[in-house]
Order: C-alpha cells, then sequence, then structure tokens
C-alpha cells in the first residue's frame, strides 16, 4: 500500500471515529440537559456550549468527508450544500412547510375535517371585528410609519449639530433594546387609570389630576386609545430610523452642500432639495422595514387590551381565532392574509436595497 493510501485510510478512519464520537457526545448532552434532576443554570449552560461546539464540529467533519472524495468537480458542487445545507433544511421545515399547511388549512372548516373552499376568507372580510382590525391596521400604517420616519429624520438632523450627539442618540435609541412585551407593560403604568377621588398610579393622570383635571383612561376610550397604543411603537421604532437615516445623512458629501451654499441655498433648501433626495432609498428601506413590523404587531395590542375597545389588529384576531375560538380555518385564513400583506413590503424592500448597491 503506498503512503498516500495510507494517508487517505487513515483520514477515513480518523473521520469515522470522530463522527461516531461527536455523535454519541451531542446524544447524551441532550438526554442529559432534559433530565429533571440537574439545576437548570447548569442545563443551560451546557446546551450552549455543546450546541456550538456540536455545529462546528458537525461543521468540521462534513468538510473532512467531502474533502476525502477524489474528483475536484464532486467537491466543488457538494462543499457549498455542506455549509447551506442545515440553513435550508431548518428553513424548510420551519418556514416553508409551516406557510403551505397554514395555506392548506386556510381552506378547511374549523377543526380542519371538511373542505369549505373560500368560505374561511369571505368570513374575514364579511365579519364586523375583522373589519375593525383591518381598519385599525391601515391606521397603525399611516400613522406610525409616516411619524417613526418623520421623528427619525428630524432628530437625526437635530442630533448631528449638537456636541453630545452620541449621549443624545443613545437616549432616543435606548428603547429599542426593550421588548415590545416589556415596553407595553411599562407603558401600562404610564397610562393607568383610576376612578376619580383615588389615588392615580398612572405617570399621566397623575399629572392631570395634579392640574386640577380629571383622569382619561387612555387606553379603554376610543378612538383615542389606538393612538395610545400607536404611541408604544413609535417610542419604540424612533430610535432605529434615526440610527440609520443619521448614518445616511453623513454619507451626503460635502462638496455637494458647499456647492449648493455657493449657489445660494439655505440650510432648509439644503435639506430638502439635497439631503433628503440624495438618501431617498435609505428612507424608502427604512419606511417599508417600520411598516412590515406595523403590519405583524401583536404584542402591543395583546398586553394593553387584548384587542378590546375597539383596538383589534389583524395578527391579534388571528391569535383568537386560532387559540380562544378554536377555529383554525379563519386563523389561518387570516394568517395567509397577513402574509400576502408583508411580502409585497418585503419584496419591494429587498429590490429597492438591491438598487442601491447597483448605483454605488
Amino acid at each position: 500500500m503506498h503512503e498516500s493510501e495510507q494517508r487517505t485510510l487513515s483520514r477515513v478512519l480518523i473521520t469515522l471515529a470522530l463522527s461516531v464520537l461527536v455523535f454519541f457526545a451531542l446524544r447524551w448532552c441532550f438526554h442529559f440537559v432534559q433530565s429533571k434532576e440537574i439545576p437548570r443554570l447548569l442545563g443551560a449552560l451546557i446546551a450552549v456550549v455543546a450546541g456550538v461546539a456540536g455545529v462546528w464540529a458537525l461543521y468540521w467533519i462534513a468538510n473532512e468527508w467531502v474533502s476525502l472524495i477524489p474528483s475536484r468537480r464532486v467537491r466543488e458542487a457538494l462543499l457549498p450544500f455542506v455549509f447551506l445545507g442545515p440553513a435550508l433544511f431548518l428553513l424548510v421545515v420551519y418556514l416553508v412547510y409551516p406557510g403551505l399547511t397554514t395555506i392548506y388549512i386556510s381552506f378547511f372548516d374549523k377543526r380542519s375535517e371538511n373542505f369549505v373552499g373560500l368560505d374561511n376568507y369571505a368570513f374575514i372580510f364579511t365579519d364586523p371585528n375583522v373589519r375593525i382590525a383591518f381598519r385599525n391596521n391601515a391606521q397603525w400604517l399611516i400613522v406610525v410609519t409616516s411619524l417613526c420616519v418623520t421623528l427619525g429624520l428630524l432628530t437625526a438632523v437635530l442630533f448631528d449639530r449638537i456636541r453630545l450627539e452620541s449621549l443624545a442618540k443613545s437616549f432616543i435609541f435606548l428603547p429599542m433594546a426593550i421588548s415590545a412585551v416589556g415596553a407595553s407593560v411599562i407603558w401600562r403604568f404610564v397610562y393607568a387609570w383610576q376612578p376619580p377621588g383615588r389615588p392615580q398610579i398612572g405617570v399621566l393622570n397623575a399629572i392631570r389630576v395634579a392640574l386640577g383635571q380629571e383622569p382619561v383612561g387612555w387606553y379603554i376610550q376610543p378612538p383615542s386609545n389606538n393612538l395610545a397604543l400607536m404611541a408604544i411603537m413609535i417610542w419604540l421604532q424612533t430610535g432605529f430610523c434615526m440610527v440609520i437615516l443619521s448614518a445616511a445623512l453623513k454619507n451626503v458629501p460635502d462638496e455637494l452642500l458647499e456647492a449648493a451654499r455657493m449657489d445660494g441655498a439655505n440650510e432648509l433648501q439644503l435639506f430638502f432639495l439635497i439631503s433628503v433626495p440624495y438618501i431617498r432609498g435609505v428612507i424608502i428601506t427604512v419606511a417599508t422595514t417600520v411598516l412590515i413590523a406595523v403590519l405583524k404587531v401583536f404584542d402591543i395590542v395583546y398586553v394593553m387590551t387584548r384587542g378590546n375597545y375597539d383596538t383589534e389588529v389583524i395578527a391579534n384576531r388571528m391569535y383568537v381565532e386560532m387559540y380562544r375560538f378554536v377555529n383554525f380555518g379563519h386563523g389561518s385564513a387570516l394568517a395567509v392574509i397577513l402574509f400576502l400583506a408583508v411580502a409585497p413590503a418585503a419584496f419591494f424592500n429587498v429590490r429597492n436595497m438591491r438598487r442601491q448597491r447597483g448605483e454605488q
């Protein structure tokens, strides 16, 4: 046996032994973590360490097996699938398959037993509660998207001109570190209401009572309660818009601005006629990103009102139909409608980003 063949055989045996060892090690870790006798913290630590190390080991072993193939053409053809294969598999299992299953269930009745065709979609467009959800989502799209982008652009411009720029922007961006559920809990205390004559623990109502006015049920009195919920989303998303738009404004060429100043343009003209058109693609990307988040809004409405007091939105109504009324057909149909609403915005966002790369 030649020396090269011996080396190849040794690599095969070592790779095979390591494959078996990694398999049994991951299997042991999986069963160990599931044991109820170990402390939760220890189990979580082992899961993180074993998960990271196990994924790295699996990729390394797969790469070794491919490198043992004699044909270079076959190796080059298989190697991309070694690294992309697991991600594509998870994408199919956790995204494509559930999506197709949801579409399939949307054509069946409450218990997914009898085929009812488009009856579930007819219900969506005729039920009064669902129509309220559509109306509210339209209001959210207009108000939240426009105000987030406008306030983000305004704060980006204003804070670029002050000394403590980083500190000021940190305060605006800080809500992005809070989850939507956490932000909703915070704002429940801000909006908290008690009947007149009782102590007010809500910040806004405490201020109103101190000024001699009556307390207001901010999130239980329609139609202004929808605006109160939108304020939470605006508070969360404005920092994101500000950071992205601020970075875009800093990339506007100074030569272009100086040339416009020499032609007699004032600061407002520089902003609206030079800076805004120059970063138009970024503004569109930010607006569509916020729009997608608004279309899917659920956490804020669920935590604040559960969809009561005419605050229903599509995602919350889907949850109600699916889990409160146990009507899988109606819930799946709403999920499909929500997907069809989000897909064009996501497609437009990706297309706009590609166009920006092409221009650069």
